[in-house]
């Protein structure tokens, strides 16, 4: 025997003990594993013998040792320590990243035990999500090929009962995706692509044991008659039961349904039997009297249920199947206009939401979302938008918790979209007989997932254009075959629809860069006025969302930071990828340029640009929810965009680091739950009320003054309030007649007990910036005449002091500490920014404030209240302070 066959032999005996020291990953009917770790490996590297490589004891050593149950390529190599995000993001670091290695298939591969199986004994293989192709082996032998798994959302379960053994190798080989051939995850113009596109293990892989018999297709409905806080509901717990033996088999179902946090269930027991190798499906009803209802969680709380079924043969759990659910009735209608309005648990329901981004690496960081969700709510969102990001499960358990509604749907501008009417795509590689399967199966996967969670607000089987006929009835049944009972919508435009499902009442006419304040208010006639508020935005915004110094370090070069405001016009790497429209900011700057004045320094320009962003976000979203209760109504937005999928400069209400700016603190102004808002347009004072049950005497105190505090105007009006309306209080046009430079216009909204419900600081010129509709482009309007703003540059000098109460010992877990902000001078203290941070200096994230960017009247005190973990100070900064 030669030195290298022994060698071999002894690696491959080494391996093996290990591998039988290893713990089994299941021990009985029901029990479900996740694949917990990989090592991938080009096949450059190691051939593509698929045969030989999914045997137990190859030597891996060479392999990237990966510590994660899902990540796509580029996500695992950088889990590995092979790249660092850090170094990827700075600059343009990523534009000269070798992608060439992802020209060629990859390989995942792990090794796992299990007990051998015994009579009547099975095993599955279970996939969730491959970008977007793969072929799978399992102990030497093919489980599929790539062909049908195919699709970065179809999902497939596999018996692997004929070869599984004590000990099992599984091999994943994922082949390249191109976005215009493949059914992927893309990301358009938003950022650069991945090097890899995409591809790999990027939802969990799982193991299942069972019995004779297999449950599938797991569902939950619910039924609740209206108004639903007097209602009983009628709940079906429904799942497929495949009987795996060729043998008749006599099953005992259980079915359960317990509210989670209490000792209230329901058990429904049943007995069937199932011809061999056959099917059968089982439905366990009752109904629950005075059933918990699930709300937003504006509107109320967000109790769960858990619907479990479990399926018995000769006296042994054969299968377990259960999820949570809630009891939630979401419907959609189209007003007299062909707008769509949402109605939750009977009540009209106003989208106030964000266009949601995955990771570039479709990384999954439970904690960040969580963050994420919870940096939504407190702005006062109320949906999350999914445009062809459907994410992990994880994501729709969180918003179930928290109670944000989710709006999920396929994306635009690749093969999701290749329609032969669609003309703007680069490449167009129509929908062949397999795509359509392909898509179907998609189709039905993410149903399956998605439809018990209460926080579904529906689901758009298109984005920026509508599926064909073929494809919307394969969508619309799948979704039915499912289960499916929320709104089904035919895309997020207004451009056509299918014949089954009619107009989707959801407009995408822009903007998408920058436009002023007024211009969300200037809506008639409606037909020329494309994004202002009236009707359903599905993706629209001013194109802000500019990071703080301390953001814009983690990821730009000295020489980037200097183009920010030394280059306006220079096409910006951290921007939108280089062919698109959004590729430099020169239509945010040129505003910024010609309303506030060139900047004199980095700093000036980022404070000019938190002011634009501020006041861009802020008119957005107070324009739709004042328009809310008018003739046209406006039924809902969804801004573009939340997050980024990496460090970027524009789109987002956070930064990529959960980092808040004048875009967060404008936007957390302007979505209040009840709100004075003014109209830039019409000079009128709007009263706002988001909530369902509050209601009754209000007061609104209005003042202006100019730049050195002179009183311009002033008044307090008593007015009545009612629940999820809005209405105009108060015209203006009179009284800001009398400016003639910048002016300063204060808010006030207080309650019954002199309670400020809502503080709100306008700084205006003596005109609004003039739009000239009639040239409005796909992606903004432009302006012929800047409202003049640049005597903010020239503010009389605020004193202004600062005090922060650090968080005692026994406030941790609330975390939440006081900052009071006083204005000692008898002038205006203009755009105080504040941002807490540790004891080394470092920003606090995330960290949520009462409020932020703030200006104060002459002689006004503040008190604020912030909740980050570690906050040990506060750092300061404003306009003239």
């Amino acid at each position: 025997m030669d030195m290298m066959h022994l060698h071999w032999r002894l690696l491959v005996l080494c391996l093996g003990i290990n591998t039988i020291l290893a713990k089994p990953l299941l021990s009985e009917g029901g029990n479900v594993a996740i694949i917990p770790s990989w090592d991938i490996q080009s096949s450059e590297v190691i051939g593509t013998d698929l045969e030989a490589l999914s045997r137990p004891g190859v030597d891996t050593t060479t392999w990237n040792e990966v510590d994660s149950t899902r990540c796509t390529l580029m996500g695992c190599l950088i889990q590995a320590g092979v790249y660092r995000e850090n170094g990827l993001f700075f600059s343009d670091a990523l534009q000269n990243f070798n992608s060439s290695q992802f020209k060629t298939p990859w390989i995942y591969r792990k090794e796992f035990n299990l007990n051998s199986p015994a009579q009547g004994q099975h095993y599955h293989i279970q996939t969730h999500g491959i970008g977007s192709k793969a072929d799978i082996w399992v102990n030497g032998q093919e489980v599929v090929a790539k062909e049908n798994q195919s699709g970065a959302y179809v999902g497939n379960n596999f018996d692997i009962t004929n070869i599984a053994k004590d000990q099992n190798a599984l091999v994943v080989q994922v082949h390249p995706t191109d976005y215009n051939y493949d059914f992927a995850l893309g990301f358009v113009d938003w950022n650069p692509y991945p090097p890899d596109n995409g591809t790999g293990i990027w939802r969990n892989i799982e193991v299942k044991q069972t019995g004779p018999v297999a449950l599938g297709s797991f569902r939950v409905t619910t039924q609740a008659g209206l108004p639903i806080e007097h209602s009983s509901a009628w709940v079906a717990l429904k799942a497929t039961a495949t009987n795996l033996e060729d043998r008749e088999v006599t099953i005992e179902v259980v079915g359960t349904i317990t509210l989670e946090g209490s000792q209230q269930s329901y058990i429904i027991n049943q007995t069937s039997k199932i011809p061999p190798l056959g099917s059968a499906e089982l439905a366990c009803e009752t109904a629950l009297n005075e059933p918990a209802i699930w709300w937003p969680k504006q509107w109320g709380d967000q109790p769960l249920y858990t619907g479990q079924i479990s399926v018995i043969v000769d006296g042994l759990v054969s299968d377990v199947v259960d999820r949570s659910f809630g009891v939630c009735q979401v419907m959609a209608g189209l007003t007299a206009n062909n707008d769509t309005l949402f109605y939750v648990n009977g009540y009209l329901f106003q989208v106030i939401g964000a266009g949601y981004s995955a990771d570039i690496f479709l990384r999954w960081d439970t904690a960040k979302f969580e963050a994420q969700a919870k940096l939504m709510l407190d702005l006062g969102l109320n949906t999350v938008r999914l445009e062809g990001k459907n994410e992990q499960p994880e994501l729709y358990d969180i918003a179930d918790r928290l109670g944000l509604m989710v709006m999920p749907g396929w994306e635009c501008c690749d093969k999701w979209e290749a329609w032969s009417y669609n003309e703007d795509l680069a490449v167009k590689s129509e929908w062949t007989d397999a795509d359509y399967t392909i898509a179907n199966r998609s189709m039905y996967h993410e149903a399956l997932m998605q439809q018990s969670h209460p926080s579904i607000l529906g689901y758009l089987v298109g984005s920026d254009y509508w599926p064909d006929d073929k494809a919307a009835e394969m969508y619309y049944y799948s979704l039915k075959a499912a289960d499916w009972q929320m709104p089904i919508i035919a895309s997020a435009s207004g451009r056509g629809y299918p014949k089954i499902m009619g107009p989707s009442g959801l407009k995408m006419a822009g903007p998408y860069d920058w436009v002023p304040p007024n211009y969300w208010y200037d809506t008639e006639p409606a037909e020329d006025r494309l994004g202002a508020a009236f009707g359903f935005g599905s993706e629209l915004g001013a194109g802000v969302g500019t990071p703080e110094i301390s953001s814009l370090k983690k990821f730009l070069s000295e020489s980037d930071l200097d183009d920010l405001w030394k280059n306006p016009d220079k096409g910006l790497y951290h921007m939108s990828t280089s062919v698109s429209s959004f590729y430099d900011r020169k239509i945010y700057n040129d505003g910024l340029w010609k309303r506030y004045g060139p900047p004199s320094s980095l700093d000036d320009y980022l404070l000019k640009a938190q002011i634009m962003d501020y006041e861009a976000t802020r008119a957005q979203f107070e324009a739709y929810s004042a328009l809310w209760s008018v003739d046209r109504p406006a039924t809902g937005l969804i801004y573009w965009m939340l997050n980024n999928a990496w460090p970027s400069l524009h789109w987002n209400l956070f930064d990529y680091y959960l980092h808040p700016a004048g875009s967060y603190f404008g936007a957390k102004v302007g979505a209040r739950k009840e709100h004075v808002a003014y109209d830039y347009h019409g000079k009128l004072v709007y009263l706002i009320n988001h909530s369902i049950d509050r209601k009754g005497s209000r007061t609104v105190a209005v003042e202006a003054i100019d730049k050195d505090g002179k009183a311009i105007y002033s008044s307090s009006n008593v007015v009545a309030t009612e629940p999820n309306t809005s209405k105009s209080i108060l015209d203006l046009s009179e009284a800001l007649k009398t400016i003639t430079d910048v002016a300063f216009l204060r808010l006030i909204l207080s309650d019954g007990e002199n309670t400020t419900l809502s503080r709100n600081v306008y700084w205006l010129a003596k005109t609004i910036d003039t739009l000239d509709w009639e040239n409005s482009d796909w992606f903004y309007t432009p302006v012929t005449e800047y409202a003049n703003l640049t005597s903010l540059n020239n503010l009389p000098a605020a004193n202004v002091s600062v005090s922060f109460t650090a968080l005692s010992q026994r406030d941790e877990e609330a975390q939440q500490a006081t900052v009071v902000i006083e204005n000692h001078s008898d002038v205006p203290a203009f755009f105080i920014r504040l941002n807490l941070v540790n004891g080394n200096g470092e920003d606090v994230l995330p960290v949520f404030w009462s409020d932020n960017y703030v200006t104060l009247w002459p002689k006004e005190k503040l008190e604020l209240h912030v909740k980050g973990e570690g906050g040990a100070a506060v750092q300061v900064s404003s306009g003239n302070c």
